[in-house]
């Protein structure tokens, strides 16, 4: 079915003669077949987003429907790969049209020539239903890809593909379902982006995922399967922080949405990402990553989109029982494209400018994030973690985007930017973050390190606090004010900041922290708190307690051996107790 252009407004085109379309339909537009997607009808109407530079365009142009939503297609070969916000294939398509991608260009999102090797699960005869795993392919060396039964079809198994290469197209199992129709079975699925996929049961998130981040891990903790929002002006280092979080979170599968960011940045990403290596096996982090690239100068609508196709990509590898992160970086320039979509459609502006569905339409990407139990005869539990970046102009984050993300997602690290520029990294503000999850995650921090762990976090939150409200009065009248114990906070509390949550990424000792590792180092300095305060009750010279010798080996304590680290924290906590003592010994024989 086709109709004609009547108005071209950037990458909003007005079409009539659309009478039998739908809202969401992906059409084609003008002789180039730009893709675009039919936002709203009116009788036969309709107003279209166009994914991709629309110059050149004008009415009397032929649109042409295709009867379907706006769909990723789902199967091998989607990681270790790179797409743009409509799930192109960037590699593919520059092998094809160059440095300079060309309008209309049409490239399948999965290579349609590569042979999979398929190990079939099910037999004929086995009666399945949507979710049951039909075969494997070892898409990487990292993750073994399960083959299934799309939603909504269940049925016998009538003819299973034998074992062998096959490509994604081929038909590898036909399901004879209950009203006696086949289904022929290939390796690919599709899926609409905006519509979340099915599952058995949602569960709330219990356990934490480990980003190897002291400050996030201990402080501020993130469960699998929750939202998070990071939050910072330019430069304060939100796509670093995202980085370490790809690189080291104990999660089976990354997805990076680039989505807005500038050209140079997301060139970074590229560069950086296949050279990372895995922690887990040594291999090229990009083995398990799949990475959505939509910069500032793409074309606005598929920025739009692009987060939409990153979490339903994520869906899909959460339905095998895979822990899945999603990263989008960032929903501000998300926001952005869906502001400028709004004022073309005419629609009444809200707050700064921003549509009056903004909170909803980012509810709608985040609570798509879960622990779910998965479809499927066989228990399998899956988890999707989002995680967005926030860039408000100016740093402001009393700005819309900010605020409606706050009110969704239940951690929240605050970037500052005074922080990065005294090169404290991760540069998250401890005293603005908060993470929600910490009493649900609080029994398993307990059944792993006993109730010391999370006493010394609130402790450790507690001092922080303290060292903030002295600084006033320290700023008024000088430090030599202070009561030797209230000194002793302000010391403790430099101690928590420079030798326990500040990172060095560049270190290999300290890049990462196992929770054992950041449990015995907070242990450390909180337990060399207690004993300088016991011998100030004693009289003990304040000086002297802050001069002696294993004040310095608890400074360079973050960057003992990962596999040696328990023995020389012994030897630091044995040491502090006899020269605290000997201190005391002093006092007494004055």
């Amino acid at each position: 079915m086709s109709g004609t252009i009547t108005k071209v407004s950037g990458p909003l085109v007005v079409a009539e003669g659309l009478a039998d379309a739908n809202v969401s339909d992906v059409v084609r537009v003008g002789s180039s077949r730009l893709i675009g997607e039919i936002l709203n009808m009116t009788g036969d109407r309709a107003s279209i987003q166009v994914y991709e530079e629309t110059s050149g365009l004008g009415p009397g142009a032929t649109v042409v429907t295709t009867g379907m939503p706006m769909s990723v297609e789902l199967g091998p070969g989607m990681l270790d790969n790179i797409y743009d916000g409509i799930q192109r294939p960037l590699p593919e398509m520059r092998a094809l049209t160059g440095d300079s991608i060309t309008r209309g260009t049409e490239v399948a999102s999965l290579n349609r020539d590569k042979k999979w090797d398929y190990v079939p699960v099910a037999n004929v005869g086995d009666r399945l239903k949507a979710g049951d795993v039909l075969g494997t392919v070892q898409e990487t060396s990292a993750i073994l890809h399960k083959i299934m039964v799309p939603p909504g079809i269940s049925g016998v198994v009538k003819s299973v593909a034998g074992e062998g290469s096959y490509v994604v197209t081929d038909t590898i199992a036909v399901i004879e379902d209950d009203r006696g129709r086949e289904h022929e079975l290939s390796m690919m699925q599709r899926w609409p982006v905006r519509i979340a996929r099915p599952y058995e049961k949602k569960y709330v998130p219990s356990r934490p995922m480990n980003s190897g981040q002291r400050i996030i891990d201990t402080l501020f903790p993130i469960a699998k399967g929750g939202t998070a929002a990071v939050p910072g002006p330019f430069g304060s280092g939100k796509t670093v922080v995202q980085h370490q979080l790809a690189k080291w979170s104990d999660v089976d599968i990354v997805i990076y949405i680039g989505c807005g960011e500038r050209g140079n940045e997301m060139t970074d990403v590229l560069m950086e990402f296949p050279e990372l290596k895995d922690p887990r096996n040594g291999e090229p982090l990009m083995k398990r990553t799949v990475l959505i690239a939509n910069t500032s100068d793409m074309p606005v609508a598929a920025r739009e989109a692009s987060i939409y196709t990153g979490i339903t990509i994520a869906e899909y590898f959460r339905d095998m029982g895979y822990d899945v992160a999603v990263l989008a970086d960032s929903t501000s320039r998300w926001a952005e494209a869906l502001r400028e979509m709004s004022g073309r459609l005419e629609e009444m502006p809200g707050e700064e400018g921003y549509p009056a569905y903004l909170a909803s339409r980012l509810a709608q990407f985040y609570e798509r994030a879960g622990v779910v139990e998965c479809l499927g005869s066989d228990e399998r539990r899956g988890s999707v973690t989002a995680i967005g970046a926030v860039s408000p102009p100016g740093g402001d984050i009393s700005e819309p985007v900010s605020q409606a993300t706050m009110r969704i997602v239940k951690v929240f690290w605050a970037l500052d930017s005074s922080l990065a520029y005294a090169r404290h990294f991760p540069a998250i503000n401890w005293l603005t973050s908060y993470s929600l999850y910490v009493d649900t995650l609080a029994p398993w921090y307990t059944e792993q390190f006993g109730e010391t762990y999370m006493s010394n976090r609130v402790r450790a939150m507690h001092i922080l606090q303290e060292e903030s409200e002295l600084q006033e009065i320290v700023r008024l009248v000088g430090q030599d004010a202070l009561s030797p114990a209230d000194r002793l906070t302000m010391e403790t509390a430099k101690m928590i900041r420079e030798d326990f949550l500040q990172q060095n990424a560049f270190v290999d000792e300290d890049a990462y922290s196992s929770y054992l590792k950041q449990f015995r180092l907070l242990r450390l300095v909180l337990q060399y708190d207690v004993l300088c305060r016991e011998a100030l009750q004693k009289g003990a010279d304040m000086n002297a307690l802050f001069a002696v010798d294993c004040r310095e080996k608890i400074g360079r304590a973050k960057m003992a051996d990962p596999n040696a680290f328990e023995t020389a924290y012994d030897e630091i906590e044995e040491q502090m107790k006899t020269e605290i003592d000997q201190v005391i010994a002093g006092v007494d024989e004055e």
